[in-house]
């Protein structure tokens, strides 16, 4: 089968450990050890988030310690960070897989994803990054003026522009790796988000795609079988925050009838949604440590069209 592993971050960098390499390296080896017993029987395209990564970098980068700091630096734009933390992302995968899997080929790709510059995303700031501040203390939220916040965990996160991933501009170069027997790391952080200027010309945007509706995007493009979306918790649970016992399998038609949290699992459920009705496989929501259960049906809660047939053929680059 091939098999696209979407990598949440949280389940590379638990909510509560600082934003530091060594953290991220152990972490890393654990997705890795996950990650080659899957591809040991499979073809496996890998993804991952990068919220906490990008969120420490744009705060570092906007609060420069003098004027003449951030003269010399500027204020970085979100798709620059993008590039960066999918750079330092993927070679902590790549050499944790490497030393996991010698004998693979593996390689993390920079990868540019197309958006459109209209998209009504750019209006309703809703991608939250970086840490969870504390609500009421004002010195917590410096920043520009122009940054906007949300609820989260009992705190506040900073939330941004998260269009719609419409074409993985690097696909061609992704298909052909993977049917060389090539581990490809790919679409870091929902992928760079770019736009066309009025000749057809690419330029970054000020944006972060969700990683999970862009896994789902690629991993449908890709004609694969399955879709995994790991994550730190084992599934959906229908009286979160309560967690007694993941829901083992559901549709879309019914998933999308429960109340999830917009800035965590609602993305990941409408991506499991997206994938099934466009391709007609399975997506699995688990645990990381449970990945090579999880594909084979053992743990997580798989979405899969049963019942919903009917809705099948649906495009997965739009709600």
């Amino acid at each position: 089968m091939r098999v696209l592993v979407a990598l949440g971050g949280n389940a590379l960098l638990h909510p509560d450990e600082p934003v530091a390499v060594e953290n991220q390296r152990r972490n890393a080896e654990t997705a890795a050890h996950v990650i080659e017993e899957i591809a040991a029987d499979h073809e496996v395209i890998v993804t991952h988030g990068n919220g906490p990564q990008i969120g420490l970098l744009a705060r570092q980068s906007a609060l420069a310690e003098s004027a003449e700091d951030a003269r010399a630096t500027g204020s970085a734009p979100l798709d620059a960070l993008g590039a960066e933390t999918e750079g330092l992302i993927g070679y902590l995968l790549s050499q944790a897989l490497r030393n996991a899997a010698p004998e693979r080929e593996i390689v993390s790709l920079l990868t540019q994803v197309e958006v459109d510059a209209d998209d009504p995303g750019f209006a309703r700031p809703t991608k939250p990054i970086g840490p969870v501040l504390d609500a009421d203390d004002p010195r917590e939220r410096r920043g520009p003026a122009d940054w906007t916040y949300a609820p989260d965990r009992g705190g506040l996160r900073r939330v941004v522009a998260s269009p719609e991933p419409r074409r993985v501009l690097e696909l061609p170069t992704i298909e052909r790796l993977v049917e060389a027997g090539v581990i490809v790391i790919c679409a870091g952080g929902g992928g760079i988000p770019v736009v066309r200027d009025h000749e057809g010309r690419l330029r970054g945007a000020e944006a972060v795609i969700d990683k999970d509706l862009c896994s789902a995007l690629l991993a449908a493009s890709l004609r694969c079988d399955r879709l995994l979306l790991l994550t730190d918790v084992e599934g959906i649970h229908p009286d979160w925050p309560e967690r007694t016992r993941p829901i083992r399998s559901i549709t879309p038609r019914d998933l999308r009838r429960m109340p999830l949290d917009p800035g965590s699992m609602g993305p990941k459920a409408e991506a499991a949604c997206r994938f099934a009705e466009g391709s007609g496989g399975h997506a699995t929501i688990a645990r990381l440590e449970d990945g090579a259960a999880a594909l084979r049906g053992e743990a997580g809660t798989r979405v899969t069209l049963g019942s919903d047939r009917g809705a099948a053929g649906r495009s997965i680059g739009a709600r």
